[in-house]
């Protein structure tokens, strides 16, 4: 229960008791700051507690994201201020302060002084807040647009006020807020417009966005069963079902936001499950071609498509980290997309090209529905290759032409991003040194060449030297601070080295389990890499270092898989990267599971889908 103390008596026709009990607090009523100070004592220190001013006027909903946002330790709006546990103390320390102070005035006790303007107003409340403005603690102010939310002076003011509050639409704006500010373009013009109807239709009834999501994810998965059957009718019921899943999508988030029921588990299924819905689809799309009397297989486009897609992730994940809070963070590149931003139509060309989930979920399931497994995914391909190549161009040139000055905390970020094994650790410790410009360059070579091999040479003992030399090149790559302007680019390198040298590998083997396993491989691979983005998205560090060693690192896995290949016959080559496959996924998903359901997790939500 959470509780809420009123400071001073309701004005006449005040509705603030009945909206703030609506909003699931016990209201107390404070005669005087003392008073208030004494009620706030009594709260239990487990629970969220407010201060609100009685005169307060404003939308519901303005009080429901002031006061109910679970993300924040302290929160305010005008003439209300709130904390949870986290920030209890500040806002204790800082309410002891105030009525200190008002005792020591002339006007001791009178929490409603009328002044000459609103500005001016005496409010308890909002002395809290500039009290804990005072003590350099951060408190969340939510953007409220056109919702009222005022402590007036006098009944002028009052009126106006109120009369402010009728001439905007909460419901409306509570609606309009749930739907994300950037979107796609399909998303937003095509999925949107009703979804948030529907996440307005699941508050109402009481469904979470866990349960949404969980719907979502029950669907895509009935969605890739559909495709599995290599049926026409399976193919077409596959692409409707998957559109289906996308809308549901939606409206977890939409839920979310529209009754503020963030979680850490919620952020963790919203967080994981996308990648599982669009890969365990490709799957789908690989058994369905070699089903029903076809005999394509397209597991290497399967693979490859999600390697493809991972590797997109990251670059954004990287390139983000290393630019979070660097300093002069402009470029001409970046004028000029500003610059762009004010024509209306590039925004919308723009990040249409990058195939964001919307458009590509619609063109997958369109494809599915009109043609076969191959064709959707060499469309795929080529499309994600194009928006990959447009993305990644665009910000190599921004990080060249800017001046800016990385930090601690972004070189940290881009190290835990690298996933680096006891295999490189040693070297790195054996040869530390100042930043290189040659870093970037030192990923890339040993990606090149240890593909390279596994193209070239197959399972031999040349690859496995090659896998030797890249272990090397990963070491160097990272034995000095990432602070360079393309040091963002190593994890992705990383990522297509590891990824590539499986997929390669697989497709050379001849077995025709292979490809199967490899996906598998792959997929429990991206999942702990994805699980390392969510945990520093959250600001709680990287995966435990045990887990790392655990499965090998990057270089570590590249390594064994050549040395397995070389080893290896093809069928016990299949076992082996079967084996491997389970083994990584039972690991890091007992740890995830464990990180992500227990009370330290970041409630992160994701505001920003990768592309």
């Amino acid at each position: 229960m959470s509780t809420a103390i009123l400071t001073g008596s309701p004005v006449p026709g005040s509705s603030i008791e009945g909206d703030l009990r609506s909003l699931g607090f016990d209201v107390r009523t404070a005669a005087d700051a003392g008073d208030a100070e004494t009620l706030l004592a009594a709260v239990p220190g487990d629970e969220r507690v407010a201060v609100v001013d009685a005169r307060f006027v404003g939308h519901g909903h303005a009080l429901r994201l002031g006061l109910t946002d679970p993300r924040f330790p302290l929160a305010a709006i005008p003439g209300a201020v709130t904390a949870q546990p986290a920030g209890r103390q500040a806002l204790t320390r800082a309410m002891a302060r105030e009525n200190s102070a008002s005792a020591g005035s002339a006007t001791a006790g009178a929490l409603a002084r009328t002044t000459s303007s609103v500005e001016d107003v005496d409010s308890l409340a909002d002395r809290i807040v500039a009290s804990l403005d005072a003590d350099g603690v951060d408190v969340h102010r939510p953007e409220l647009g056109s919702l009222v939310a005022e402590v007036p002076a006098d009944p002028q003011a009052r009126n106006e006020a109120r009369q402010a509050v009728a001439a905007v639409d909460d419901e409306a704006v509570r609606l309009k807020s749930a739907v994300k500010a950037r979107d796609g373009f399909f998303t937003t013009h095509f999925i949107s417009p009703y979804s948030r109807y529907l996440a307005r239709w699941c508050a109402r009834r009481g469904l979470t966005p866990n349960q949404v999501t969980t719907a979502s994810l029950i669907t895509a998965l009935i969605a890739a069963g559909c495709a599995a059957t290599g049926t026409r009718a399976g193919f077409v019921a596959a692409g409707v079902l998957l559109i289906a899943s996308f809308v549901l999508d939606c409206t977890d988030g939409q839920l979310a936001r529209y009754s503020l029921q963030y979680s850490t588990l919620g952020a963790w299924l919203d967080a994981t499950f996308d990648r599982a819905k669009e890969y365990a689809y490709y799957a789908g799309l690989a058994l369905g071609a070699s089903r029903g009397g076809g005999t394509d297989d397209v597991w290497a486009l399967a693979l490859g498509a999600m390697i493809l897609q991972t590797c997109r992730h990251v670059v954004d994940f990287s390139f983000t980290e290393a630019n979070h809070d660097a300093t002069a963070n402009t470029s001409p590149t970046a004028a000029l997309s500003d610059k762009l931003d004010s024509v209306g139509w590039t925004v919308w060309v723009r990040r249409m090209i990058v195939l964001p989930i919307g458009e590509r979920w619609a063109m997958i399931a369109v494809l599915t529905a009109l043609t076969t497994p191959r064709i959707t995914l060499v469309a795929l391909l080529i499309g994600c290759a194009f928006a990959a190549t447009y993305t990644t161009a665009g910000r190599v040139l921004r990080s060249l032409t800017r001046k800016a000055r990385r930090t601690d905390r972004a070189a940290r970020a881009l190290a835990d991003l690298a996933d680096t094994g006891p295999l490189a650790e040693p070297l790195i410790r054996f040869a530390p040194g100042g930043p290189r410009r040659t870093a970037p360059l030192a990923a890339a070579v040993g990606a090149v060449l240890v593909t390279g091999a596994a193209w070239a040479w197959g399972a031999s003992w040349w690859l496995v030297l090659a896998a030797l030399v890249y272990v090397a090149l990963s070491a160097e790559a990272l034995s000095h601070p990432l602070k360079g302007a393309l040091d963002w680019l190593i994890p992705p390198f990383f990522r297509a080295a590891e990824y590539g040298t499986v997929l390669i590998l697989a497709a050379k083997s001849g077995g025709g389990a292979a490809l199967p396993a490899a996906f598998g491989l792959v997929a429990a691979v991206a999942y702990h890499h994805y699980d390392t983005v969510y945990r520093i998205r959250g600001n709680a560090g990287a995966p435990p270092a045990w887990l790392v060693r655990a499965v090998g690192g990057q270089e570590g896995r590249t390594l064994l898989v050549a040395v397995l290949a070389a080893l290896l016959t093809a069928s016990q080559f299949e076992v082996a990267l079967t084996v491997l496959a389970v083994a990584v996924a039972l690991v890091v998903l007992a740890e995830s599971i464990r990180f992500w359901v227990s009370a330290g997790a970041p409630a992160v939500h994701d505001e920003g889908e990768p592309a």
